[in-house]
């Protein structure tokens, strides 16, 4: 394990005035922080030979952006030199504080009548997932959430799904209408043909049982995705 405690740590109080991200934020507020110095202000000093802001530098270059440290484990945090377990596991409680917000205003949301909408919802809930995880949002004849069901949960390459499992509580909530969700962990949300064969079996059981698929949305990453959407929309490709 990496040892937090190094000799010649340098603190951000050891930092020109200028320098130093509290005072940026104490005179300009946080919004003037760049993702480097609002790092820095988490972690507040590095190891020995190294400022806390390259320490948080290294961060954003290892994980590729702000966003990415969402997927983050402790471990990964425990990767970068001067992050010890204590550190890191404060790191994975802010990120996972982020994510919580994110679901809170998204469960704002009074309507669920775009693809956009439905993914946005769904972001802070497969950040950092591993597997596939296949939702069903029951909704009112508003389209209006009654509730929000986690109906399987696969492996890193799928989720199998049967349409009773996806109907199930739909029926129970007397919904009119449903919108089933699954992520795809690599990012792409391209589907593959184990998808579209769901989808079809969902359209015909949705017909039997009076209930409108309203859409089936895979959420993926805008960065991973080549329309650069982050999501896949049955309904939009005309597949219901």
């Amino acid at each position: 394990m990496i040892n937090e405690a190094y000799p010649g740590q340098r603190r951000m109080r050891d930092m020109v005035a200028s320098e130093r991200p509290q005072e940026r934020l104490e005179r300009l507020g946080a919004t003037a922080l760049s993702d480097r110095e609002l790092l820095a202000m988490i972690l507040r000093s590095g190891p020995r030979g190294v400022d806390v802001l390259s320490m948080s530098g290294q961060l954003l270059d290892a994980a590729g952006s702000l966003a990415a440290l969402l997927r983050w484990s402790a471990e990964d945090f425990m990767q970068i030199r001067g992050i010890g377990k204590v550190k890191a596991l404060q790191l994975l409680a802010v990120m996972d504080f982020a994510k919580r917000i994110l679901e809170q205003e998204n469960n704002d949301i009074t309507a669920f009548d775009s693809p956009e909408v439905v993914a946005r919802h769904f972001r802070p809930l497969v950040a950092g997932a591993e597997v596939e995880h296949f939702w069903v949002l029951c909704l009112d004849r508003k389209n209006r959430l009654l509730r929000r069901v986690e109906a399987t949960k696969g492996t890193a390459t799928n989720s199998l799904v049967h349409a009773r499992e996806v109907f199930r509580d739909a029926i129970k909530l007397s919904a009119t209408a449903i919108i089933a969700v699954h992520n795809h962990p690599s990012g792409d949300p391209a589907p593959s043909r184990a998808d579209i064969h769901v989808t079809r079996q969902l359209r015909e059981a949705a017909k039997v049982i009076g209930i409108d698929l309203i859409d089936h949305i895979i959420v993926g990453e805008a960065a991973k995705d080549p329309n650069r959407l982050g999501y896949y929309s049955f309904n939009d490709a005309g597949l219901i």
